[in-house]
């Protein structure tokens, strides 16, 4: 069986950071976090930022 892969917004993932998405945008083009641009909107794998917010505690 396949597994589900999940994604987050760029609203999504500044509402869990407690941060301003224009941040999270800005912290994309400067590739400060794993992201990619999918349709022109920023997406991020859930498990990549999960483990991003680990390392950066």
């Amino acid at each position: 069986m396949e597994e589900k892969i999940e994604f987050y917004t760029a609203e999504e993932v500044a509402e869990a950071l407690r941060l301003h998405p224009y941040t999270v945008r800005r912290l994309c083009r400067e590739k400060r976090v794993p992201a990619f641009k999918f349709g022109g909107q920023w997406r991020f794998r859930k498990d990549e930022i999960d483990k991003w917010s680990k390392k950066k505690d």
